[in-house]
């Protein structure tokens, strides 16, 4: 690899957890159960947390909300702690750029941040059905999965961030330049996430 002028990328390691208040006694019900095909836009959204190392600050943490409808990310945050604030945040964001429908589905694991006291309780207020992968199983989440992997393979891991700032240009950069507009998906049959939901509105005139 030295001669042929390669390197590795090493993924850095760290034992992530956050401290929010939740309901132990509560059950975790799977509604989405695998089904990762919408209709329509608004009826079944997707989340997840993702991590990322920058020099200056160590590891810092991406909450991203996705609708299944297109892929597109719709409500993202960038931020230096994991707490149940920072999904909040991205949700509130998706909730102002689209709107999730009362009795829609958001998809999520069981982590203390989506399963905090002060997130489900948005959800509760707003109507919305809270969905939850199995404890320790990715494929409940495999849209979410997908898009984490991308975001890695294709800027994360390639990259060095000194700063917190340079990380989050370059987040917003991918999500909004690239991925949204730019990046063509084979199960939306090869078009991108704007795409496909612009010809959705067209298809209603």
């Amino acid at each position: 690899m030295k001669e042929l002028g390669l390197r590795s990328i090493v993924v850095k390691k760290f034992n992530h957890s956050g401290n929010s208040t939740v309901d132990n006694t509560k059950e975790y019900p799977n509604l989405l159960e695998q089904d990762f095909f919408a209709e329509k836009p608004s009826t079944k959204w997707v989340g997840d947390i993702t991590y990322i190392y920058t020099l200056e600050t160590g590891w810092t943490y991406l909450a991203i909300v996705m609708d299944l409808f297109d892929l597109k990310v719709i409500g993202w945050t960038y931020g230096m702690h994991m707490t149940d604030e920072l999904v909040i945040e991205a949700f509130k964001k998706a909730m102002t750029n689209r709107g999730l429908r009362e009795d829609g589905i958001f998809h999520s694991d069981r982590g203390s941040q989506y399963t905090s006291n002060d997130f489900e309780g948005m959800l509760s207020n707003l109507k919305i059905n809270h969905s939850y992968s199995k404890k320790g199983y990715p494929y409940d989440n495999a849209s979410m999965e997908s898009f984490n992997a991308i975001l890695k393979k294709e800027e994360v891991n390639v990259n060095s961030y000194k700063t917190f700032e340079e990380a989050k240009l370059a987040i917003f950069e991918f999500i909004e330049s690239w991925y949204n507009n730019a990046r063509i998906h084979s199960t939306l049959g090869y078009i991108t996430p704007n795409e496909k939901y612009n010809n959705y509105i067209l298809s209603l005139a």
